[in-house]
């Protein structure tokens, strides 16, 4: 790898780090190791249509209304995540919130403990395999997807605020994974749209890229095309309009994880890279 981006949901990047005791500025830390780091954050948007994410890259971190959406985010999730715990319970796949979700034990067999604000849906997923309620962590998303009495909505910004917000506060806004969204969707006050529509309008809104490469064949994906297939589809309707960039949308998959993704799968070209972002805004101001 050349580069690499690092966003998640409801978490602002930290730009340092204590190693080996001291504290080192992680762009500094990446450079001087041959790698482009990239800041990002993955806003989840839009409470009535799944998986729409808006990748923030490059923002102003210290933003308040940056901080503000972050800390609205976390407390909106931890009661709709607890509610689907108890309603997965209540339909025989028993799932503990304060001892199986908050309380986690990692690959070294240590045990943690996390707050509610910190509890993100693919950990319920994951329980939910690991249990035999679903074969996969994908499978059990898309059974959850697809029972209205379980999938618990959880209150989202809107995705054209996002954009907004990402540009105010100095940054790119780039929709990650767009087939994951479902071919026709149900926004709410807008009706009935397809995908396509649906894109369209975020891209009337200020959207600067789109995900072109990406892991569909590892995730809860429900269409046919190929990897493949959907990256031709996204750079042919979308590539003289938007930036396209790439992901594995890598989560630190556990050991003994079907079909995990890898750091570095699904990215774009070094070229395609400096196309998106300034030398700038890649390596700031400082003499990197």
């Amino acid at each position: 790898m050349k580069a690499i981006a690092i966003t998640d949901h409801d978490i602002i990047p930290a730009e340092t780090e204590i190693v080996k005791g001291r504290e080192i500025d992680l762009r500094s830390y990446a450079c001087e190791r041959g790698l482009i780091l990239i800041f990002g954050y993955e806003f989840s948007t839009d409470t009535y249509v799944n998986d729409v994410h808006i990748l923030g890259y490059e923002l102003d971190w210290s933003a308040k209304k940056v901080h503000q959406e972050m800390e609205r985010a976390k407390k909106s999730k931890g009661e709709a995540y607890r509610k689907l715990c108890a309603v997965l319970t209540s339909r025989g796949m028993a799932i503990d919130f304060e001892n199986e979700i908050l309380r986690y034990t990692d690959q070294n067999g240590v045990v943690h403990q996390r707050d509610p604000e910190e509890v993100q849906r693919k950990f319920i997923f994951e329980k939910m395999a690991e249990k035999g309620y679903a074969e996969s962590w994908g499978a059990a998303k898309i059974q959850v997807q697809n029972d209205p009495e379980l999938n618990i909505r959880r209150e989202k910004i809107d995705p054209l605020y996002a954009i907004e917000m990402i540009h105010d506060c100095g940054g790119l806004a780039f929709l990650a994974h767009p087939y994951l969204i479902e071919e026709i969707v149900t926004p709410q006050g807008l009706g009935k749209m397809t995908r396509a529509e649906y894109i369209e309008r975020l891209i009337e809104n200020g959207l600067d890229g789109i995900e072109g490469r990406y892991t569909y064949n590892k995730t809860s994906y429900k269409g046919k095309k190929t990897v493949e297939e959907i990256e031709t589809e996204v750079r042919e309707r979308y590539g003289n309009r938007l930036y396209i960039s790439g992901g594995s949308d890598y989560h630190g998959s556990k050991k003994g994880t079907r079909d995990t993704r890898e750091i570095g799968e699904a990215g774009i070209k070094v070229k395609e890279l400096f196309g998106i972002f300034s030398q700038e805004m890649i390596y700031g101001k400082k003499d990197h």
